[in-house]
């Protein structure tokens, strides 16, 4: 998988760029968690979500946001990194511009800066939320919410507790015309450490898989 560097709103942005050999995949971004608290885009979480999405057909870009790894700039509380995966979505739609459909995956506070993305680009299609951190930041932006996706948090998540989880669904239940898929996943931590990982990214697979096949009918 290619290392790259591409443009970013405060210098170059280092990334992990998985193309597919088929000109119409379709394409995803993963989004790390909190750059203060040592997330970076090879997180154990962003790892396997890069490659479950790359396994079910998706050209895959993860990256650094600023001040991290390679990744030029200062960490500038979420403000900047939204403008970061804006650019790094500009540089894989750049390079993909046959694909019909454009998810976003984000882990923790990568999950926080995914749904901001989702209300900017009208072209995002679905989206994977893994334990966002609802206690801790403001998720009212998303009214209407603009897409369907799937929310997936851990039953002993004691960074982001589940009830805040659950009160986000519900908000985002009582809006129109999309759907959100919650997935609690029962004695899962934060991080999904193991035995966790794999039936998470299992639940992601499947969700993904199924709208996948509802999209092409």
């Amino acid at each position: 998988m290619p290392e790259v560097i591409f443009p970013g709103p405060e210098g170059r942005l280092e990334g992990r760029y998985h193309p597919q050999a088929d000109k119409d995949a379709p394409i995803a971004i993963v989004l790390h968690p909190h750059p203060q608290f040592g997330g970076t885009m090879n997180n154990k979480v962003v790892y396997n979500l890069h490659y479950a999405f790359y396994n079910m057909g998706f050209t895959v870009l993860r990256f650094n946001f600023r001040g991290v790894g390679r990744s030029q700039g200062e960490y500038d509380q979420g403000v900047g990194e939204l403008s970061d995966a804006a650019s790094a979505l500009d540089y894989l739609q750049s390079m993909n511009n046959n694909s019909k459909h454009c998810w976003v995956a984000g882990f923790s506070f990568g999950a926080w800066i995914g749904m901001q993305l989702l209300m900017r680009r009208p072209e995002i299609t679905g989206f994977i939320s893994v334990s966002p951190p609802a206690n801790m930041y403001d998720f009212m932006f998303l009214a209407p919410c603009p897409a369907s996706g799937l929310i997936i948090n851990g039953s002993h998540d004691r960074v982001a507790p589940p009830a805040d989880t659950t009160a986000l669904v519900g908000k985002l239940h009582e809006q129109q015309g999309i759907t959100i898929t919650h997935e609690e996943v029962e004695g899962a931590d934060h991080f999904f450490r193991d035995p966790y990982m794999d039936g998470m990214i299992d639940t992601v697979s499947t969700y993904v898989k199924r709208r996948l096949t509802e999209s092409t009918r």
